[in-house]
């Protein structure tokens, strides 16, 4: 089973849905406005991409904070709270594959070679 993480109006998740329908690849999406982030889950991809990369910095959410705000989440334990209080600043898409995340953001290579036919 194919899991979608994102928000909908966020451009990077729908060029990766495009990109599954074209491609008819089957997926469930999670969207973390509706349905929030699950400390355990972001625990999970923290220790797959590290917990750096899942935050989205080139996003306004992150932009927002001050740089005394920004400097202020370095660990993994504020991260998660962070993340949890701003579900938007998750980068996104997260992909998984069996309940494993496997991609992480949107590069069509990066599609391509994971659902290859």
């Amino acid at each position: 089973m194919i899991k979608l993480y994102g928000i909908p109006n966020c451009n990077t998740v729908k060029k990766a849905q495009d990109w599954l329908k074209n491609n008819q690849v089957e997926y469930e999406f999670h969207d973390f406005k509706k349905n929030g982030a699950d400390p355990a889950k972001l625990t999970e991809w923290f220790n797959i991409f590290g917990w750096e990369k899942v935050i989205n910095k080139a996003g306004l959410t992150f932009k927002k904070l001050s740089k005394e705000e920004q400097a202020n989440i370095n660990s993994p334990d504020r991260a998660i709270a962070y993340l949890l209080a701003n579900t938007s600043a998750i980068k996104r898409p997260i992909v998984e594959v069996d309940e494993q995340a496997v991609l992480l953001g949107f590069k069509e290579d990066e599609y391509q070679h994971c659902f290859k036919k």
